[in-house]
């Protein structure tokens, strides 16, 4: 690529540098990109490169995988209900030890590494992420009321304290946080990444939310990419069953953020080498959009 062709590329993307300039986009960062050295690289350049563009980065990270590696190694067998983490005691203080004081670290030293200035955080921090207790509930029959599931010390999100996140970002400080709540009995409670990341979106009034998942983004039903989701059309993808599995709290939370404010959601695929330039600063983009009305990234 010779030198004319770089300035075109640089200024292609001074459209994108103009509207999102000041903007608050807080991302999800979870999956491959969060395991494979060379990514992990890319994801902090990016995130950087960001910062440096005048964007305000917000990340929440997940660490699942990493968790139930801890809990194996301790001798602990990982337990899961549709979909969810069986959390007890012992297992909280596996959770709030990986993801606190190792995943979040490693992220915040790895950007600061690369020229950015990190810090991170769990949602216990200033009541960031104020959560409920979670109950799973289990239908066993028309006539018959549905089982109550304990599943332990996991929440969902009833509150968010967003002022000490105003407060980092004001001094251009990068917010990472880790998706660990607090009840309202003080203790620490494991959250869902992907709903934590929907509510602080929405609570931050944030321009865009990113995930960033090991697929390429939201499917039809005949397993093609659905590069622009109205967000009226999320119900029917869950209820209908084309979305599965880890795609439906993402649905559900862009849904939620995007009925609080925040202009775009994003569903990108991670595991491409700065896949979050290529969506922001690029006409082709890449992934699926969500937005309240048909139109133009």
């Amino acid at each position: 690529m010779d030198i004319l062709e770089k300035a075109k590329i640089l200024i292609s993307a001074l459209p994108y540098f103009r509207d999102f300039y000041g903007k608050v986009m807080v991302i999800k960062y979870g999956g491959h990109a969060m395991v494979d050295e060379e990514l992990k690289l890319a994801f902090a350049k990016d995130i950087v490169l960001m910062k440096y563009v005048g964007i305000k980065p917000v990340i929440v990270h997940g660490g699942g995988p990493q968790i139930s590696q801890m809990m194996e190694r301790l001798g602990l067998k990982p337990v899961f209900i549709e979909g969810q983490r069986v959390t007890d005691e012992e297992t909280m203080n596996v959770v709030e030890m990986v993801l606190v004081g190792t995943v979040n670290k490693q992220i915040v030293s790895l950007i600061n590494q690369v020229g950015g200035r990190a810090v991170g955080l769990s949602g216990r921090d200033g009541d960031l992420i104020q959560v409920e207790k979670m109950t799973i509930y289990k239908y066993t029959g028309e006539d018959r009321p549905p089982e109550i599931i304990d599943i332990g010390r996991v929440g969902k999100v009833k509150k968010v304290n967003p002022e000490v996140l105003f407060t980092l970002l004001e001094r251009d400080f990068i917010p990472v946080i880790a998706p660990v709540g607090v009840g309202e009995d003080g203790q620490a409670y494991n959250v869902n990444a992907d709903l934590v990341a929907g509510a602080l979106a929405g609570a931050l009034q944030a321009e865009k939310l990113i995930y960033l998942t090991d697929v390429e983004g939201v499917k039809d039903a005949e397993g093609k990419l659905i590069s622009t989701l109205k967000v009226s059309e999320v119900e029917e993808l869950i209820s209908s069953g084309v979305a599965r599995g880890g795609m439906i709290p993402k649905l559900k939370s862009a849904r939620k953020a995007i009925s609080q404010g925040v202009k775009k959601v994003h569903i990108i695929d991670g595991r491409v080498p700065h896949s979050l330039i290529i969506e922001l600063f690029t006409d082709e983009g890449l992934g699926t959009q969500i937005l309240e009305e048909r139109g133009v990234a």
